[in-house]
């Protein structure tokens, strides 16, 4: 995460092994400035900008987490 982004949680491993669906309302209950959080099936191209209101969770086939959620 860049200095840039406004203070707060801004990285979940908690949320490894989780249903994204539940971990998306933990994430933007605990950073009020995350905007997007965004379910992407691991392995998968993503574009290397950084957005401090996004957060990126890497699922397998089932939606279930299999990398830590941060910022980014």
């Amino acid at each position: 995460m860049a200095d840039f982004c406004p203070p707060g949680k801004n990285v979940w491993p908690e949320l490894v092994g989780i249903k994204a669906t539940i971990a998306k309302h933990i994430i933007k209950k605990d950073n009020s400035n995350v905007e997007r959080v965004e379910t992407i099936l691991a392995g998968s191209g993503v574009t290397k900008d950084l957005r401090c209101d996004r957060v990126r969770m890497f699922v397998n086939i089932e939606e279930i987490i299999v990398e830590t959620p941060r910022i980014g």
